[in-house]
């Protein structure tokens, strides 16, 4: 009888093993079936971007932005320009300029808002969000370091351009539009960034402050940093970096890095399978910017890349100060800036760390 209580408690405690176990097996390949499920075709984001504002549109944008910061009515310089897209579906025809300052001025008197003036605009709305893609960390309020009539340094309180030039101040480069040229290394592709050629070792600075999400070789882009944008729509790429020294030595993935900062330096790596190897003739930094609306494009065959080579000769008017400090041979930058989204990107890792605990 006690023999038969213990077999019957056996068979109840493998029924309930059995129970258990599948349970956990069904929640794990439930887990492995929705982390590898096709994106949802039905989602609405954005897929497709073409941005062809010129430098002088941005500039004229951007003048109008700064100028009307601390009035009646603040310019939104992405408003503007998404506008002046949707009225003239995406292109920028001459003439232009004059239609910017009348309707500047239209907004400005109160004749119109921008609410009323794209209310019948069916496109406004897609410019307005791609244009917000990949300016929207280019402008807003910073504090930054400069030196007065007696050289002193002051911190002082700024709104505009928080943005700068990837190639450091007093660097020679040259370069031109070549978005979209054909590259034949591994297997036909277009080229999707902006080659700026300069010397070995110029500093190469962060455009935007973010994260570095990427950092290492690439047989491609060879000694190669990828930095996301805080609000995770922008990814910029910079590539080709130094043989042997290519990075600023603080930097591993995670670093928080504020625009203006020198990240890496310039080289020719890259088009090898082996690391630290140059196989690109020309010394030059490959920048690009890839727009990101859904995760599902980041690395895919759906990745929406821009053409910089206007946007490069915007930031021209913000280039990055530097020096080298002889003991580490590395360079950095002179005046320290405060850009608000990186203490608030700070703070939001702070306070998550504090809900895990």
């Amino acid at each position: 009888m006690q023999k038969r209580k213990w077999i019957r408690r056996g068979i109840l405690a493998e029924c309930l093993l059995l129970v258990v176990t599948g349970v956990f097996y069904f929640r794990q390949e439930l887990r492995v079936t929705q982390t590898n499920a096709e994106p949802d075709e039905k989602k609405e984001y954005i897929r497709w971007v073409e941005f062809y504002p010129t430098e002088e549109l941005m500039t004229q944008a951007y003048r109008l932005d700064v100028e009307t910061y601390d009035k009646p009515v603040h310019l939104c310089w992405i408003d503007l320009l998404a506008w002046l897209a949707a009225k003239h579906g995406g292109e920028f025809p001459s003439g232009c300029a004059g239609e910017l300052d009348e309707f500047a001025e239209q907004l400005k008197n109160g004749e119109t808002t921008m609410e009323k003036a794209t209310a019948d605009m069916k496109y406004y709305s897609y410019y307005r969000e791609a244009y917000e893609a990949v300016l929207g960390g280019f402008v807003g309020e910073y504090r930054i370091q400069c030196a007065d009539e007696a050289g002193k340094v002051q911190w002082k309180d700024c709104y505009g351009i928080k943005a700068f030039s990837p190639i450091a101040k007093g660097f020679y480069y040259n370069d031109y539009d070549d978005f979209g040229a054909s590259r034949s290394y591994g297997y036909a592709r277009p080229h999707l960034g902006h080659d700026m050629m300069g010397q070995i070792g110029t500093p190469i600075i962060a455009i935007e402050s973010g994260y570095v999400e990427a950092l290492g070789w690439n047989q491609y882009g060879g000694w190669r940093i990828g930095i996301r944008s805080f609000d995770k729509k922008r990814y910029y790429y910079y590539a080709h970096l130094r043989q042997n020294f290519p990075y600023n030595k603080q930097l591993k993935e995670g670093s928080v890095v504020t625009a203006g900062d020198v990240i890496g330096y310039m080289g020719h790596t890259g088009y090898s399978s082996r690391e630290n190897v140059n196989n690109i003739k020309t010394t030059h930094l490959h920048w690009g910017l890839q727009l990101i609306f859904d995760e599902t494009q980041k690395d895919s065959n759906n990745e929406i890349w821009v053409d910089c080579y206007q946007l490069t000769r915007f930031l021209y008017k913000n280039r990055c100060e530097t020096q080298k400090e002889e003991s580490t041979k590395e360079w950095h930058r002179i005046y320290q800036m405060e850009d608000p989204a990186v203490e608030e990107y700070k703070r939001g890792i702070l306070s998550r760390q504090g809900l895990m605990r």
